[in-house]
């Protein structure tokens, strides 16, 4: 059976001017060819010679098939540039004189025309081929990575319940939960995370944060470069409220009083009652 969406052998059945008619190879019965245009056929193709060629549709719904490689087929993922937005969905670039079409059904947000989003490819019920970007099923869980390794991904989905789902290596299941994430990222961004968890299940669980002795050298240039331009007085300190610290300083209360206390133990800041202080020494 000759499937959309995929590569498969077929047989050159037939020659014309225009291109070559292709079959499934041993078949009798040859009713159902799919055009390969003249363009796409290699030099010295002759009749019952066979060719690898991905089957897909034209603009005016025809099966057709390419010799072109194609960066992805039904059920796979692949990273595509949004070309256009009309009023039936986003049209994304993937290589093919026709675009893929991603339905607003298919969309976890709304993108806009040069977003890059991970999608895959699949047959809509009137047989057409549709990206979607609902890919949380597809992403496997059986990544090498193990806790403490650094990782790079896209985001492809965000839930303010759990957190922002990030696919590693375009394929391997991740989340950055709620409570790692002090900086907004958008569906598409490309981010590089450290692994804080490898659940049972095999998927990831990500910090955008360093390891803590790291980070705290990180905090404290922020919240003393803060401090400089705000005058040499901030008005946070130990007691402030945790979501007022996340606001402000883009990182939890933890990692603000350890970086406020080194900053302390160095003589760098004075700690008052309502706030912090740079110590007359570096003002």
């Amino acid at each position: 059976m000759i499937e959309l969406g995929k590569y498969q052998v077929l047989e050159v059945c037939r020659k014309t001017d225009f291109g070559l008619y292709l079959c499934e190879p041993g078949r009798a019965d040859k009713n159902h060819t799919i055009l390969l245009p003249m363009k796409e056929v290699p030099e010295g193709t002759g009749l019952n010679d066979k060719l690898t060629v991905f089957v897909y549709k034209d603009s005016e719904d025809r099966e057709i098939a390419t010799t072109a490689k194609v960066p992805l087929t039904a059920g796979e993922l692949a990273v595509l540039k949004v070309k256009e937005v009309t009023k039936i969905g986003a049209f994304l670039d993937w290589g093919l004189s026709k675009d893929l079409l991603l339905p607003f059904k298919e969309q976890t947000a709304k993108v806009k025309e040069g977003d890059e989003i991970l999608v895959s490819l699949y047959v809509d019920k009137s047989n057409r081929l549709c990206a979607t970007m609902k890919v949380y099923d597809l992403l496997s869980t059986n990544s090498h990575y193990k806790k403490g390794d650094m990782v790079s991904g896209i985001v492809y989905d965000i839930i303010d319940a759990f957190g922002t789902f990030v696919a590693v290596d375009n394929m391997y299941s991740a989340l950055i939960p709620r409570n790692q994430l002090f900086n907004p990222l958008n569906i598409g961004d490309r981010i590089q995370a450290r692994v804080i968890d490898v659940r049972e299940d095999g998927k990831l669980t990500l910090s955008m944060r360093d390891k803590s002795y790291i980070q705290m050298n990180y905090d404290a240039d922020t919240i003393l470069d803060m401090l400089k331009k705000s005058g040499g007085y901030l008005p946070y300190h130990d007691k402030t409220d945790a979501e007022i610290i996340r606001n402000e300083f883009h990182m939890s209360k933890k990692a603000f009083k350890r970086a406020i206390a080194k900053l302390y133990k160095d003589s760098i800041i004075s700690i008052e009652e309502n706030g912090i202080r740079l110590t007359s020494n570096n003002t």
